[in-house]
């Protein structure tokens, strides 16, 4: 239940009306003012999401807590601002930002571009500043009125003050007898709501003739803090050094005491309004009272504060650095955690301490799908100095891997090369380079790039070949010759990965290799060993708890046994490199069903993440998925167009058997209009697939063109594509036009669809509708454009594409 709203009703309706106007208001009042609850009412009856934005120092911050807040997420590589956009768009949602800082974080312009690229979305501020946007209008809330020394002794400004001497347990006050005094504190306190209830509180506990005439908050603070015990006082300076609201076991060791007194001592803060609950039952201060608290702070405090953290983080984190569950206790705490890492490995007495602590957190963190703040937390850690040597290049790793799942597959080399700095030093160098080439080799393979995998994983193996990371590049090598169509050598590899004997060490190793085993009896069309082979995997894998390999080798099964029902999984909290293939078999699955027009959505949604994470073969699975499903749409235009973008991602990548499924597409489309190269481009397919001894399935069995008895000969070099190959296809679809040349002209098909639609008004979800698309996909599409044509907003293509170019 809110508390009342005394003396605002002008500023309620005021509020009310703006937001029925404009699409963004921002709230703006000195501290203590009252903003907050003004907001809190007008809002009560609308779908809100909240921001507590009074920490966040950085327009990512901000972007990062409203997605958080609309339970949005980032693509690896997606624009945090981007992403925004979609999450608000068409969405009866008022986004609050409660508390924002807009000099400090610069937040302004990005919301005035997220507003202009939406259609409704809504934005609520409170701040002390406004930002000056051609969208923002502007509610300002001041004190409440203070009676005048001749007035009546009435008005919201006296009734608060009186409620609050009430709840706080002060006697009754008599107006008549003591007016004076009221008229004295209420004056002083200048009629900010803040105010009034400090003065209150201090009141009720040493009477009206004793309280202070306060003339500032930082006035009241003080007051108070003279007022209260030692260890009340103690509490309130430490939680002042705080950024964040803090649970009690971390308040508990911040004061040093047992959990029962902290709760006690945090109590008697609560009901002086000196501090707040949160609804997570975390203690939280105001940024005004939080500002004069730090004030009040001696370096014994904050020393103490940097202390208890510590300690408590080294109490609650595994005690090994690879456990760690999705519900660990602490990660309730996560802020807390962050700056017990943060602040140890700033200060080399505690560095090493604080390396272990951001090296054992990480396994719940990837766990739980908390990416983005690992890597935040390690990348901060590796930013304050060199830590121990064999636990800095495990840690730098590790952010190399959360940087390659949140900014895409790349973004993480340059972790791993400090990774190899931090082996120099280490007791072993070589097992630590060795480790590094692996993480290396799994990156490129799954960016596509096969040759560099291969060299990764073989460097790794030579750096340390009787050590524990052997294993795990010979199972990257497996994979590597499996796309490539090396099927003995495939085999092989896999072979080698497996152990001699059963063994519960790295059994993923084991269930991955055989994974692959069941990949290559599918493509060379063994369907019945391919099955059996994913179908022990699966149940082993559940006997064992390998989750993540286990969910792999099912999404194969699902699209070879019709009759095998798959587990219950929660997408969203699947990594991306999982969670990919898990979509697209859902595209499958859909596809199968008859539902091209979501299947094709799905796919387009795969295609997107895929390209932005830079997850190749992925990437090109979802394209072969989309192009099917477009063509069941009778889309042959945009059929094209992704089938091609396919052969030509297949060709630089080096998948020779998926660029044949892609050739067999092209010739469904081909013969679907009439061309006569279809069974030239059925032939090109069959070519691949014969040396590596691979049969059709999947999507290419729905094209059953009969090949020519030979290929193009300047399609093909030896038994794979010709460096040359995509335009030479393309030219097969191309179709001479007599129309002027424009700049439109540099755009692709599916990206002329999007600016066309642009020209006539539509946002990017209604685009994304028209042409079974997913709004990412959409978002990508203008930025291509945008790069094209040397433009930056909507209104430049809209012209462009009225006037022709």
């Amino acid at each position: 239940m809110l508390s009342p709203c005394l003396g605002r009703d002008d500023v309620r309706r005021a509020l009310g009306e703006a937001l029925l106007e404009s699409r963004w208001v921002t709230v703006v009042g000195p501290p203590g003012s009252g903003k907050t609850l003004v907001v809190r009412h007008v809002a009560a009856d609308s779908t809100t999401s909240w921001v507590d934005a009074r920490a966040l120092r950085s327009i990512d911050e901000v972007l990062v807590a409203a997605l958080a807040s609309l339970d949005a997420e980032t693509a690896p590589g997606d624009s945090l601002a981007g992403a925004l956009g979609r999450a608000v768009d068409g969405r009866e949602c008022l986004l609050v930002l409660d508390g924002l800082d807009l000099d400090a974080t610069g937040a302004g312009p990005v919301l005035q571009s997220v507003l202009e690229s939406t259609s409704d979305a809504r934005v609520v501020i409170t701040a002390r500043t406004t930002a000056d946007e051609p969208y923002e209008s502007v509610i300002r809330v001041g004190p409440l009125p203070v009676p005048h020394q001749r007035g009546p002794l009435e008005g919201p400004a006296v009734e608060l003050f009186l409620r609050r001497i009430r709840s706080a347990g002060g006697q009754q006050v008599d107006l008549a007898a003591q007016a004076h005094e009221v008229r004295r504190l209420l004056t002083a306190t200048g009629g900010l709501p803040l105010l009034i209830e400090q003065v209150a509180v201090q009141s009720a506990l040493v009477g009206l003739s004793n309280a202070m005439s306060t003339v500032s908050l930082d006035q009241a603070v003080d007051s108070a803090h003279a007022l209260l015990d030692d260890a009340s006082a103690t509490a309130l300076r430490r939680v002042g050094v705080l950024d964040f609201p803090v649970g009690l076991e971390v308040l508990a060791r911040v004061l040093d005491l047992p959990v029962p007194e902290a709760a006690e001592l945090a109590g008697g803060l609560v009901r002086r309004s000196l501090l707040e609950v949160d609804q997570g039952g975390r203690f939280d201060m105001l940024s005004p009272i939080r500002g004069r608290a730090r004030a009040l702070a001696g370096t014994d405090d904050v020393a103490a504060v940097e202390a208890g953290l510590l300690v408590w983080a080294q109490d609650h984190v595994p005690e090994h650095d690879n456990y760690g569950a999705a519900d660990a206790a602490w990660l309730g705490d996560l802020p807390a955690m962050r700056h017990a890492v943060l602040t140890a490995c700033a200060r080399p007495e505690t560095r090493a301490d604080g390396y272990s602590v951001a090296n054992r957190i990480f396994s719940s963190l990837y766990t739980s799908m908390r990416t983005r703040e690992a890597l935040e937390i390690l990348e901060g850690a590796l930013a304050s100095g060199d830590g121990p040597s064999a636990i800095g290049a495990q840690v730098a790793r590790r952010a190399g891997i959360a940087a390659s799942e949140v900014r895409g597959t790349y973004e993480g080399l340059w972790l791993l090369d400090r990774a190899d700095q931090h082996s120099s030093a280490a007791p072993r160098p070589e097992e630590q380079l060795a480790k590094t080439a692996s993480i290396r080799a799994e990156m490129h393979l799954d960016a596509g790039e096969m040759v560099s995998a291969e060299a990764e994983a073989r460097r790794a193996i030579s750096l340390d070949p009787e050590g524990s990371i052997s294993r795990q590049a010979t199972r990257t090598l497996a994979d590597v010759y499996a796309s490539q169509g090396r099927f003995a050598e495939a085999t092989q590899a896999a072979s080698d990965a497996m152990p001699a004997r059963t063994s519960r060490d790295e059994r993923w190793i084991d269930l991955s290799a055989r994974t692959i085993l069941a990949r290559i009896a599918l493509e060379q069309g063994r369907i019945a060993e391919a099955v059996a082979g994913a179908r022990a995997v699966v149940l082993e894998s559940r006997e064992l708890a390998e989750d993540r390999v286990g969910l792999l080798a099912e999404t194969l099964l699902r699209g070879i046994d019709p009759s095998w029902q798959p587990s219950e999984v929660v997408r969203e909290t699947l990594p991306w490199a999982v969670r990919l293939p898990v979509l697209a078999q859902d595209g499958r699955d859909l596809l199968v069903r008859g539902d091209a027009r979501q299947a094709a959505g799905l796919a387009a949604d795969v295609v997107a993440l895929a390209d932005s994470a830079r997850l190749g073969r992925d990437g090109v699975d979802a394209r072969l998925l989309l192009g099917r499903a477009l063509v069941a749409l009778g889309d042959l235009d945009q059929a094209t167009t992704t089938y091609l973008t396919a052969l030509e991602s297949c060709r630089s990548m080096g998948l020779p058997l998926r660029a044949a499924d892609v050739l067999d597409g092209l010739a469904g489309v081909a013969r679907a209009r009439d061309l006569p190269e279809a069974r030239a481009l059925a032939a090109a397919a069959f070519a691949l697939r014969t040396p590596r001894m691979a049969v059709r399935w999947g999507y290419s069995a729905d094209y059953d063109v009969v090949p020519a008895s030979r290929a193009p000969s300047e399609w093909l070099a030896g038994d794979d594509l010709a460096a040359d190959v995509t335009p030479l296809v393309t030219a097969v679809f191309n179709r001479p036009t007599s129309a002027p040349p424009s700049a439109l002209d540099a755009l692709t098909p599916a990206e002329r669809q999007v600016a066309d639609r642009v020209a006539h008004g539509l946002t990017s979800r209604q685009i994304a509708e028209e042409l079974f698309v997913s709004p990412r996909t959409v978002d990508a599409h203008l930025t291509h454009i945008y790069r094209k044509l040397d433009i930056n907003t909507r209104a430049r293509l809209a012209a462009l594409v009225v006037h022709g170019g």
